[in-house]
């Protein structure tokens, strides 16, 4: 099923890296494309992979202008880090993920020539996300690759990803399938690091507090055991005067 793309040899050909074009139509959209970006980044921080947005995808070996700007693509079994754009023919794998953040003005480029296109490259999944439930209604659409094409992703599963996807307002919320734990967004992130630092304090007054105690406790016991040791050489200091204390028979 694998497309066979034209490829022209020559070292002279120039691969632009952008063409000045606007990233997103909204700032909800340029909002949902980054935060997607950066969920799924740290997702894959120690893996061999990359994720990529807004890059030209080159796909036709000499022609340049064959191309396609993917708003997020995630790219397995290559070296992590940043590209200015990605040659699939250079790199040697093709993407197994891409996310299109749509709107009524990509409708048709995103559901026809971009659906086309990824299946044909055979990138395994395609999801189609409108922030503001513009045209698509549930605003999250997948396809996955079967043995005849892409087929509606019914329960919004990434199989490559191993994440439950959720739609949260007008963001893609991502939950691991291993432990259930949400991938947090920058501003979660935030929140998490000053309430774990909040609660570092506590715990660290809490120490302090727990500290100054066993250190006064410790120093009663200190005074304690000082006097109990001037009771007794005060007792053995009369004894080798007196003799022994008569006793009490009561």
């Amino acid at each position: 099923m694998t497309t066979v793309v034209p490829t022209l040899k020559t070292s002279e050909i120039v691969y632009p890296s952008a063409d000045g074009e606007p990233v997103a139509e909204t700032y909800d959209h340029v909002y949902a494309i980054l935060t997607t970006l950066e969920v799924l980044k740290q997702y894959f921080a120690d893996r061999r992979a990359t994720v990529l947005a807004n890059q030209f995808l080159y796909y036709a070996q000499g022609f340049p202008k064959i191309r396609v700007a993917p708003d997020v693509m995630v790219i397995f079994d290559v070296e992590p880090g940043g590209r200015d754009n990605y040659k699939i023919w250079e790199e040697g794998q093709v993407p197994k993920v891409i996310f299109e953040i749509t709107s009524p003005g990509t409708k048709s480029e995103d559901i026809i020539n971009k659906k086309e296109l990824y299946e044909g490259i055979e990138v395994e999944e395609y999801w189609l996300f409108d922030p503001r439930g513009e045209w698509i209604r549930e605003q999250l659409r997948g396809y996955r690759l079967g043995e005849d094409g892409y087929e509606l992703i019914r329960d919004n599963r990434s199989e490559v990803l191993q994440l439950r996807l959720e739609i949260e307002g007008k963001l893609i919320g991502f939950y691991r399938e291993d432990n259930g734990e949400k991938l947090l967004i920058p501003d979660e992130l935030a929140s998490a690091l000053q309430a774990e630092r909040e609660r570092a304090e506590v715990e660290r007054q809490r120490a302090e507090v727990e500290r100054q105690r066993a250190e006064a406790e410790s120093q009663r016991a200190e005074a304690e055991s000082q006097r109990a040791n001037e009771l007794e050489s005060l007792l053995a200091s009369y004894r080798d005067q007196f003799g022994e204390l008569p006793q009490d028979n009561g």
